[in-house]
């Protein structure tokens, strides 16, 4: 059994990985804003802890990590609001890397896209550019941690029924449905294998534990 904080708890992939995790014997926590989803939270499976993560310092930030044995940074401000973002998905993801660094808890999932990165190409003038900015900076700073770090970088989220299988040789962008999105985190959380890597995947024809295991 691990104990396991979820970042972002009420997010359709979030509430997907929950079921999976408890099934598993995993104790998840799930931090979500607003209180009026704690239901749906522990209807999943999770231990529902209202905060506020955009505003939250590291030091408390690092109150919420300590004593689990994994974090998964599945929270984002969902587009719209460039400053939001940028405040959401790079300033509270990274203070979020620095909380888990300084309350001792090494392993890290965060939730990323398949083309993110310094060279993601997306122009300035696109609605779609703040994400992609606030993303690169938020894994460049996950991979020059000291933490037992795993970026899973999904193509395209669909609401597809799941396959159970996806393909992690892709060098172009497709889809995945968000079922697989979460049976990936999963699997990734329970195989070492797969610290200090970036698992970037489509759907396809691999079995995703058989996928993470030898991507």
């Amino acid at each position: 059994m691990a104990r396991i904080l979820v970042f972002g708890g009420h997010g359709k992939v979030a509430l997907l990985l929950t079921p999976i995790l408890a099934a598993r014997g995993d104790e998840v926590t799930s931090v979500i804003r607003n209180a009026d989803h704690a239901g749906d939270v522990q209807a999943a499976g999770a231990t529902p802890v209202v905060a506020d993560i955009e505003q939250l310092d590291t030091s408390a930030l690092a109150g919420l990590i300590a004593g689990h044995d994994a974090v998964v940074w599945t929270a984002g401000a969902g587009g719209g609001d460039p400053a939001r973002t940028y405040a959401v998905d790079r300033d509270a993801a990274i203070r979020s890397m620095e909380a888990a660094e300084a309350a001792g808890v090494r392993r890290y999932v965060m939730v990323s896209y398949f083309g993110a990165g310094p060279d993601h190409g997306v122009p300035e003038d696109s609605s779609f550019f703040p994400y992609a900015q606030a993303k690169a900076a938020a894994d460049a700073r996950l991979r020059a941690s000291g933490l037992d770090a795993t970026i899973v970088a999904p193509s395209a989220l669909t609401l597809d029924e799941p396959t159970g299988a996806i393909d992690v040789a892709a060098v172009e962008s497709a889809s995945v449905p968000r079922a697989d999105v979460a049976a990936v985190i999963a699997a990734v959380l329970a195989d070492d294998a797969t610290i200090g890597r970036t698992i970037r995947f489509n759907s396809g024809p691999t079995p995703i534990a058989a996928a993470v295991r030898a991507g």
